[in-house]
């Protein structure tokens, strides 16, 4: 098992760790595991804030009623958590600005990069919302489960992040 003070962990023991959560959350949660409804279960008691007729449309008020998305947004609450007391523990320090986006374009200010922070997170939520699941949701959870669906939505997420990958070349 690595040290919680390791700066960087076993790719293979981290995906055996993530790949064993999934026995808990199926019995003590019958869920898998996935992301992208936490943001959706945040955003309608959100809005139900400024209007409460948002707990009546049908798409928010299932992500707002069931114990199941209650589980998924602790479990984001708990990644962040987790990530910053690693980084903590670890002693980790990054760049403020990510080199190869700063020379893609120009971006050098904190509200600039917060901005497309905020763009970037909103179209792959989206993008999550319209495959069904996120990243983690397929990736970890559906494939797990053989779900063909999964497996055709981590082909198309490899796909598109490969052809990126070779456009950040070009440039």
């Amino acid at each position: 098992m690595p040290s919680l003070t390791e700066r960087v962990w076993s790719p293979y023991v981290a995906g055996i760790i993530i790949g064993l959560l999934q026995i808990p959350a199926f019995l003590l949660a019958e869920s898998a595991l996935g992301a992208s409804s936490s943001f959706v279960t945040a955003a309608g008691y959100l809005a139900s804030a400024v209007d409460g007729g948002v707990a009546q449309i049908d798409y928010f008020a299932k992500y707002m009623t069931s114990q199941k998305y209650f589980w998924q947004s602790a479990l984001v609450i708990g990644i962040a958590a987790g990530a910053y007391l690693s980084a903590r523990a670890s002693q980790t320090r990054r760049r403020a600005f990510s080199p190869a986006w700063t020379q893609m374009v120009g971006v050098t200010s904190t509200w600039g990069r917060a901005g497309m922070g905020f763009a970037g997170g909103f179209i792959m939520l989206m993008g999550a919302r319209i495959a069904g699941g996120c990243t983690s949701g397929h990736g970890i959870s559906g494939m797990a489960q053989l779900a063909v669906g999964s497996f055709l939505a981590v082909t198309a997420m490899f796909a598109g992040g490969i052809l990126v990958a070779s456009l950040f070349r070009r440039v």
